[in-house]
């Protein structure tokens, strides 16, 4: 009962500090959806050089233009999804460097929510938006036989993205804590998988495709559950069952990036130490 009321506690102060964030964001509504639609626009440009690539060739690694879009669109909502609610955690590495870290830590508020709401800003909604925009379309596009199990399976599986990724932030913010300047490292992982993750797991080799699914399974973000919603070959030749396993996987993840970040936590000293 006592860690359920903390994490209430912790979700309660999140939705406070976001709040407070959109508020002040919301303040100077020009600019807001002048950033809103640049964001939308710069996220996109990816999207159009598939379609550039898709000009020249009619498959990539076998896949059609819909199915690569199917890929492209589950990462990115996904990811949208996830950087829209923990984005912020990139930059406590500046906030340990700049000392202001330790104001959080004095506050009788949970760090972690702290963390993941400051600066929670609304603009991050293009790429959500842009990603949402072009699964629709990949989803009516592709040749899929549709079954009940593949339409639960969509929303299911962009939900589970979401939370391996906000793992992998969080995990990455503990990191930090040790590192102090390890923000690029972080992005690595996060940006740089979302955008891994747009393309076929045939194009990629078997120990990268294997280290994506085994090691940081960032695979079961769209490539495993993509593989039955379009009838595709499973990765690595996984058994069928495995397409379901996202929400345990993200559940692992989670559970391993909340020890990650308790463990970093308890290990701070401060800039003055």
């Amino acid at each position: 009962m006592a860690e359920r009321g903390a994490v209430l506690e912790g979700l309660r102060a999140y939705r406070m500090i976001a709040g407070m964030w959109v508020r002040s964001g919301m303040t100077y509504r020009v600019s807001f959806v002048v950033t809103l639609f640049g964001n939308l626009v710069m996220t996109g440009m990816d999207f159009v050089g598939i379609l550039l690539m898709f000009s020249q060739v009619d498959e990539l690694a076998g896949w059609s233009l819909p199915e690569v879009a199917f890929l492209y669109a589950a990462s990115v909502t996904s990811f949208g999804l996830a950087h829209l609610a923990a984005g912020s955690m990139q930059q406590l590495g500046s906030r340990i460097r700049d000392g202001s870290f330790d104001v959080l830590l004095v506050r009788p508020v949970p760090v972690l929510a702290q963390v993941g709401g400051d600066r929670f800003s609304l603009r991050r909604l293009g790429r959500l938006a842009q990603g949402g925009a072009v699964l629709g379309w990949a989803l009516v596009a592709a040749d899929i036989d549709w079954t009940v199990s593949k339409v639960l399976l969509v929303p299911l599986m962009v939900v589970s993205g979401a939370a391996i990724f906000v793992a992998v932030f969080v995990a990455g913010a503990a990191f930090q804590i040790y590192a102090q300047d390890a923000a690029e490292v972080q992005n690595a992982f996060t940006y740089g998988g979302t955008t891994m993750l747009q393309y076929p797991p045939a194009v990629f080799g078997k120990d990268l495709v294997r280290g994506v699914t085994f090691v940081l399974p960032l695979a079961f973000v769209n490539w495993v559950p993509a593989a039955h919603v379009l009838g595709r070959p499973y990765p690595l030749a996984l058994p069928g069952w495995v397409a379901f396993a996202s929400p345990l996987v993200a559940a692992g993840c989670c559970a391993l990036a909340g020890l990650a970040w308790r463990t970093g936590l308890r290990s701070y000293r401060s800039v003055g130490s």
